[in-house]
């Protein structure tokens, strides 16, 4: 991206998020998809306006249980994650949705644009094992606008995801 200053072209850095950078470190290889969005949709229109089935496109929720530990749940866009079955992979008594206003503050990602690479903190990841199914699989890319594509074995090396029915 080039932009002027002082007339002059100058270069400038394109600020990658922490999911990006994370695979680039790995040199784990990745395509980003970029959609116009001025707010929040869900992960079925996302996955539509980037072309995608949305079978292939996974959602990342964050969930606490009464622990006070988060786990990630990285599932297709139009499931739900059934809390009694999310207690049960995380070993907790009770599990539930983070509040929405906490979203930032657990993850260091904006609603919307939740990765389920590149957390603030490390956190057990569940991966839907319907992932498995496919060739490639969707994720946030950290931003809202920004999906990446990357295999489900890649997926799995990054995160040391879980692969669970639920």
């Amino acid at each position: 991206m080039e932009t002027a200053v002082g007339g002059k072209m100058a270069k400038t850095k394109e600020i990658k998020p922490n999911a990006m950078r994370i695979l680039d470190k790995k040199k784990i290889p990745y395509e980003v998809l970029q959609y116009e969005c001025d707010e929040f949709i869900d992960g079925i229109h996302t996955a539509r306006k980037n072309g995608v089935a949305p079978e292939q496109s996974f959602k990342t929720l964050v969930l606490q249980g009464k622990s006070r530990q988060y786990y990630v749940f990285v599932l297709p866009v139009a499931k739900e994650v059934p809390l009694k079955v999310a207690a049960k992979l995380a070993g907790e008594k009770s599990i539930e949705m983070i509040p929405m206003k906490d979203i930032k503050a657990v993850t260091g990602y904006v609603r919307g644009g939740c990765s389920p690479l590149g957390m603030k903190k490390p956190y057990p990841v569940f991966l839907h094992k319907s992932a498995l199914d496919y060739e490639n699989i969707y994720i946030s890319g950290g931003r809202v606008g920004t999906t990446l594509c990357l295999t489900a074995e890649d997926f799995l090396a990054v995160t040391g995801a879980s692969v669970e029915e639920f």
